[in-house]
C-alpha cells in the first residue's frame, strides 16, 4: 500500500495557493495571488491513487487544514485512520492501528518540494517551471514541473473550476497518478494553534528525532 503521509508532505503547500480566486483570472495568476494572499484554509478530500500497471486504485479519504507558515494537519479516515501534523518545527505522523508514531525536522521533510512553499517565501517561480494548463471536461489547469530532482514527484497539475480549486494531480517518477478532488473549501478560516500541536499517545512507539 501505498504510504499515505507521502502526498501531503509533498504537497501540503500549494494549497495555501488554490482555495477561492477571482472567476476572471486565468489558473496561473490565481496561483500566484494565492500563494502570497491565503493565510490559512480547510477542506474534505477524495484521494485516487492509480498505478501505470492498471493495477485497481487505491482510494482514501479525509480532511486537511493549514494555517502559514508552516504548519498543517492531514487526516485520513479512510481507509485507515493516519493523522499527519506540521507544527512548524516538526512533522508528525501517527498510525492508530499500529499506534506508531514517527517524527522528523519540518525542515528535512519538506525539503525542496512544494510543501516549502507553505513554509518558505512564496518563491514560486524559483522552484517550479509554471504554465497554464488548458481547460479539460470543465476543469481549468496549472502545470506546475520542479526544478529540483528531490522533490519527489515529476509533474503537478492544478484544477480550477470557476473560482475554487477542484483537483490537483501528481504523477511520481513511477508513473504513478495521484488524483486529490476537494470539497467544502474554507479560505483563511479562524484555526486554533492548538490543532497544529501534536503529542504522542500514551504508549505510542516514537520512531526518528
Amino acid at each position: 500500500m501505498t504510504s499515505l503521509h507521502k502526498l501531503p508532505v509533498a504537497v501540503i503547500a500549494l494549497l495555501a495557493a488554490t482555495l477561492a480566486l477571482p472567476s476572471h483570472a486565468a489558473a496561473l495568476d490565481r496561483l500566484k495571488a494565492f500563494v502570497e494572499g491565503t493565510k490559512s484554509g480547510k477542506a474534505d478530500f477524495v484521494q485516487t491513487v492509480a498505478s501505470k500497471s492498471g493495477r485497481k486504485p487505491q482510494n482514501a479519504a479525509g480532511s486537511m487544514m493549514f494555517s502559514r507558515p508552516g504548519k498543517f494537519r492531514w487526516t485520513y479516515d479512510k481507509p485507515y485512520y493516519q493523522l499527519i501534523v506540521g507544527d512548524g518545527e516538526k512533522l508528525w505522523v501517527y498510525d492508530r492501528d499500529l499506534n506508531q508514531v514517527s517524527v522528523k525536522k519540518l525542515s528535512t521533510a519538506l525539503g525542496s518540494s512544494p510543501a516549502a512553499l507553505l513554509a518558505g517565501d512564496n518563491a514560486l517561480e524559483r522552484n517550479f517551471d509554471l504554465k497554464e494548463g488548458g481547460t479539460v471536461d470543465g476543469i481549468e489547469w496549472v502545470d506546475a514541473q520542479p526544478k529540483s530532482q528531490d522533490s519527489g514527484f515529476q509533474h503537478l497539475r492544478i484544477g480550477f473550476v470557476g473560482d475554487a480549486l477542484r483537483a490537483m494531480e501528481l504523477t511520481d517518477s513511477f508513473g504513478q497518478v495521484t488524483t486529490i478532488a476537494f470539497e467544502n473549501f474554507e479560505r483563511n478560516p479562524p484555526l486554533a494553534g492548538s490543532l497544529f500541536r501534536f503529542t504522542p499517545p500514551k504508549g505510542a512507539d516514537v520512531l526518528g528525532e
